[in-house]
């Protein structure tokens, strides 16, 4: 049911102006998506323009969810750079006066094949669509895509369990991410990095308590505790790629997955040093240390 759906143009100075539908909502996709138009344009990154979403007067997109801005919005960008490109290339040839397809475009101008001298640069040709143009050198595209190829991810922590009080301590975490082809490594590892954070707050500290009448007890962050950085190890994050056909260049989804290994990871370490199996997070010192009496037959 994803859409996602994005407009390029070429500028009046020779670069590219790029209006997206989807929100950057931390993740970076503006980014990404410029690089991908980078890519297909053969310019320079810096070269790529991105206007943020705005309802009014974006192209449609179904919304920044469940992991498909870049597998879903970076192909619409992928069509219509490709389209853009087409067109570029075809008031080239005109503007050569030669037949379109012994025109090629290479991202700086467009000329005829065997003679790059015979050229038109980009700048030439944007100065040409202000003056008895026909052709709107701009394209837009929407994509979906009918199966949702899943990304894989491995998660392995490392526990110290105190007996007497039954405190654990988080001492190392290492995570390998298989989400196709990396776009953006440092993006990536920050995204993967922010979602284990999230996982161990989960699986640790972040506790939710109701009264008789409904009422939240952690109605504040003086009562809800999340991890603080002193608590959170060095998380280490590797990739492992592969090529996902159905995406742009390869890549898939991240967003999801990486929250999901922190909590059975941090269990079954918890398991090892101690024996018990904890189903319902998150695995506070108090149930540990219960848990821990009950084995030897005592109570607390």
């Amino acid at each position: 049911m994803d859409v996602g759906s994005i407009t390029i143009r070429l500028s009046d100075e020779g670069t590219y102006n790029m209006v997206v539908g989807c929100s950057d909502m931390g993740t970076g996709c503006d980014t990404i998506l410029a690089q991908m138009a980078a890519d297909v344009l053969e310019c320079e990154f810096d070269d790529i323009s991105v206007y943020g979403v705005d309802t009014d007067t974006s192209p449609y997109d179904s919304g920044s969810y469940a992991s498909s801005t870049t597998y879903i919005t970076g192909m619409a960008t992928v069509k219509a750079c490709g389209e853009l490109k087409e067109k570029i290339r075809k008031m080239g040839a005109e503007m050569l006066e030669i037949p379109g397809e012994e025109a090629e475009f290479d991202g700086k101008t467009v000329h005829k094949l065997g003679e790059p001298e015979k050229k038109v640069t980009l700048m030439e040709i944007a100065t040409k669509r202000m003056l008895g143009c026909d052709v709107a050198l701009e394209a837009t595209a929407s994509h979906h895509s009918p199966v949702s190829p899943p990304p894989f991810m491995c998660g392995m922590a490392e526990v110290e369990v105190d007996p007497e009080t039954g405190k654990v301590d988080l001492i190392d975490y290492v995570a390998v991410v298989d989400c196709g082809t990396v776009i953006n490594p440092n993006l990536s590892r920050r995204q993967t990095e922010g979602g284990l954070v999230q996982g161990i707050g989960m699986a640790l500290y972040e506790d939710i308590n109701y009264t008789a009448t409904g009422y939240l007890k952690e109605n504040s962050f003086m009562q809800y505790k999340i991890p603080c950085r002193q608590e959170i190890p060095d998380i280490r994050v590797e990739f492992e790629e592969s090529y996902e056909p159905t995406g742009p260049f390869g890549a898939k989804s991240i967003g999801e997955v990486v929250i999901n290994t922190p909590l059975p990871a941090i269990a079954q370490a918890i398991y090892n040093a101690t024996g018990l199996r904890f189903y319902e997070p998150p695995f506070t010192p108090e149930k540990i240390l219960r848990g821990l009496k009950e084995l030897k037959g005592e109570t607390l």
